[in-house]
């Protein structure tokens, strides 16, 4: 069987309150009747010191014993006690419960038994006093002398009721106390049920809607300032992260479908067209010259994907080398001098100095330039021009590709960067494109522990900008 947290707590909560009962009952009630015992012992034992003191002459003096009697008789009644005078010889001389009649110098009655040595250094004893009582009774003894003689006894009673009724006095306050502390920890299981077992199972539900592919299920958070609060946006924001990730692999997958089906149906065709005689033999190099082309589209967008995935930032290896970097730029721009050709677009470089030298992996860095070049190329307008720029600034290089090509708009320009993402533009204006030039070169950059910016209007052109280390 399963338990949550509200049970467990539900069920510590009900052990606390038994044990709790529990404690009062047993524990409590032994402390505090123990407390008023020792206090009602004192008290009568001072009682009885006190009257042996005030009456020691006249307690076996015939004369005044009935006077002392009386006096007594009200003293017993407002204490709520029993008060006797006993011989030695255990002979009850006075006793103010007695009431038949009696003459003077009788005594009253004998006590079977009786041995005040018993008590031995105490001088207390609780029971029916000899079987000479009908309840059970706290008895106090306070020895009776004169002339350094003993005479005998002052006995002071006072039913266990008497004590226990006070103990019960005490004893219900305890139980009140009790039920008041159980009620505060009532509420604070109610607290615990609105503030941490509600948001709780909020979250547990989320995480079962996003291990069902739920990514757009959202926690309700009413209060991101505790640990609970901020846990539940947490998961928003990761849910809607990995939402958005999820969004751009389909999308991903999407376009690269595209762009290996459409090589892949061209070459099939053209093929099959050469096999069959469909094409005849003087137009088969023609056919076979886009076979290889569309072959060569394949092999880049192949190349791209297995370079995305060797871009680990954590497992990346750079071959450093110290280079000039215009001189990469100068070559670059002479792989594109067929498609230049074609849309009359012209490059303008220029340099700060004749050469530039910097420290990277020279092949990985033609890889970032020849993208951005591509990518300036592609989307520049025909008759346009591109401009290429590098300074020298303290112990960078800084590099501009610029275009006056359609421009980026807002909306996509912090998405340019991701693996997964290909704006409709882009698609659009080529066929060719896979998205991935610019995850590419951010990539390795950031494994240089370099920088790029884009600066970008849309109808006006795109600069990105990138840094490279000085070679000392």
């Amino acid at each position: 069987m399963k338990f949550n947290l509200l049970t467990k707590y539900l069920f510590v909560y009900a052990a606390v309150a038994l044990l709790g009962f529990l404690g009062v009952t047993f524990i409590s009630y032994r402390i505090d009747y123990a407390k008023v015992y020792n206090y009602y012992t004192d008290a009568l034992y001072k009682q009885a010191l006190s009257i042996s003191s005030e009456y020691a002459d006249d307690y076996f003096s015939e004369e005044h014993l009935r006077i002392v009697e009386t006096e007594l008789r009200t003293v017993a009644l407002l204490n709520d006690t029993r008060i006797m005078f006993i011989d030695t010889a255990g002979n009850i001389i006075l006793d103010t419960a007695y009431t038949q009649e009696h003459n003077t110098k009788d005594i009253l009655y004998t006590i079977d038994g009786f041995d005040y040595t018993s008590l031995g250094t105490k001088h207390t004893q609780t029971g029916d006093f000899y079987g000479m009582l009908d309840c059970t009774c706290l008895s106090v003894f306070a020895p009776i002398t004169s002339s350094f003689t003993m005479k005998g006894y002052v006995v002071v009673h006072l039913d266990e009721n008497v004590i226990t009724g006070n103990v019960y006095t005490t004893f219900n306050t305890n139980y009140i106390t009790l039920v008041m502390v159980m009620l505060l920890s009532l509420s604070f299981i109610a607290l615990y049920f609105v503030q941490i077992h509600k948001p709780l199972n909020g979250i547990i539900k989320a995480t079962k809607e996003y291990g069902k592919g739920n990514l757009a299920y959202k926690i309700d958070v009413k209060n991101d300032i505790d640990e609970i609060g901020r846990l539940s946006a947490s998961l928003n924001y990761m849910a809607s992260k990995l939402d958005e990730s999820d969004q751009f692999q389909q999308k991903f997958l999407s376009n690269i479908s595209h762009d290996f089906r459409s090589p892949l149906t061209s070459i099939k065709g053209y093929l099959e067209a050469i096999a069959d005689g469909t094409i005849p033999p003087e137009m088969t190099k023609k056919y076979i010259d886009i076979v290889l082309f569309e072959t060569d589209r394949l092999t880049k967008l192949t190349s791209n994907i297995l370079t995305l995935n060797e871009l680990d930032p954590k497992t990346v290896r750079l071959e450093l080398s110290v280079f000039d970097v215009n001189s990469i730029i100068k070559h670059t721009i002479e792989t594109f001098e067929g498609t230049c050709k074609k849309k009359r677009i012209q490059f303008q470089l220029t340099f700060s100095a004749e050469t530039c030298s910097v420290k990277a992996d020279k092949s990985k860095i033609g890889q970032v330039i020849y993208n951005l070049v591509d990518n300036a190329i592609k989307f520049s307008h025909e008759n346009s021009v591109i401009y290429i720029s590098v300074r020298e600034k303290g112990e960078k290089a800084y590099i501009s590709v610029k275009d006056n090509g359609s421009g980026i708009s807002k909306e996509s320009l912090d998405k340019i960067w991701d693996r997964f993402y290909k704006s409709d533009a882009s698609r659009g204006r080529d066929k060719k494109g896979s998205g991935l030039g610019l995850s590419i070169t951010k990539e390795i950059l950031q494994a240089h522990n370099e920088t790029i910016d884009v600066v970008s209007t849309v109808g006006v052109g795109t600069e990105f900008i990138f840094t490279l280390a000085l070679s000392k």
